[in-house]
Parts: C-alpha cells; structure tokens; sequence
C-alpha cells in the first residue's frame, strides 16, 4: 500500500498557486532542513516525507533532485528547491499562464481548494474532518517542531484560528488561516 504513493502523485509538493508558495516552500524547505543548515539532503527529504506517510524510493528522490543541487553542495539549497518545486509544477501538473482567461482562473481556485484540502488531509489524522490540538501536536512532533512538546502552545494555536470557539479547527478554518498568512507575508 505505501509503495503506491511514489513520485507519481506528489502530494507534499503539490502547492501550485504562486499566492501561496513562497511562504509554504519555505516553510516546508525548513521542515526538511532538520539539522538547519539551509541546505535539505535527498535524506532528509525522503525522512521527512516518511514521517508524514509519504512514502518514496530513495533512488527516485536522489534522480528527481540531481540535476538541481548546485556543484560542491550536498543537497538543495532554497532557491535551488523552488526550481525544483516550479519543475515539478510543469512536469507534472501542466502549468499554463493564466493570461486572465477565465477557465484557468477557476481551475486555478479548484486547485488551490485541492492543494488545501491534501494539507488539511495531514493534519486531520482520524479523518474525522476537523484538527484538534492533539492531532496538531502529533504532526507537529513527526516533523520535530519544538511546538510538538507544548500541548499549551499547540491549543493557543488552534485558539487562533478556531472562529466558532469549539476547540478544534474545521476546513474552512484552515483555508481562511492558511489564506491569512499567505496574505501577510
């Protein structure tokens, strides 16, 4: 079963709106940088895509990642990962321009409203359609963010975002919070 999740549905790298990429690659790019070195190995990618379940063949991650590590470094360095990211966007999903044609712009909100809910998907380990603090706190350890350690920091955080206060934060809490931040940056 995790052998059928390989390289051929991407699903940590499926963020394909460029309103929410900078701050989401970032992000990501520093949850693969475990020992935060501003540089995420081929290992380090496949540890951290195992720890959210996603499974890849080391072989497959090392030729996808070859050809975009700059000479003399030993993995991916940001810039070098957002290329990597943008080529994935057109190998694998097509990108277009959307030249303000109207049939892309909504392909393009349907897609973003995809890549939400795979996120979302992560977070809501029971599948029950809503993160509670404990869910986040889980994820939030497998990826091995301080927060992960402080249920305390972890119900601030669902606190936040939790707009009809029932404790826990439903999709369309995350979509509004995920937007928000995007927006900030």
């Amino acid at each position: 079963m995790g052998q059928e999740k390989k390289m051929s549905q991407p699903s940590s790298f499926r963020l394909r709106s460029s309103s929410l990429n900078s701050l989401r690659l970032r992000k990501i790019f520093d949850m693969f940088d475990k020992n935060g070195d501003d540089i995420i190995t081929v290992k380090e990618i496949s540890q951290a895509m195992s720890l959210l379940g996603l499974e890849a063949e080391m072989a497959e991650l090392e030729s996808l990642t070859k050809s975009y590590i700059r000479p003399g470094n030993e993995g991916l360095a940001f810039e070098d990962f957002l290329k990597l990211h943008e080529s994935l966007g057109e190998e694998y999903f097509g990108f277009m321009d959307s030249g303000g044609d109207e049939e892309k712009e909504e392909e393009k909100k349907e897609q973003e409203e995809s890549d939400l809910w795979e996120a979302f998907k992560v977070f809501d380990e029971n599948g029950d359609g809503y993160i509670s603090a404990r869910e986040l706190q889980v994820v939030l350890g497998k990826l091995g963010l301080s927060e992960g350690d402080e249920i305390e920091s972890v119900q601030k955080m669902i606190v936040s975002v939790d707009v009809n206060r029932d404790g826990r934060v439903d999709f369309s809490e995350f979509k509004n919070m995920m937007r928000s931040t995007i927006v900030k940056n």
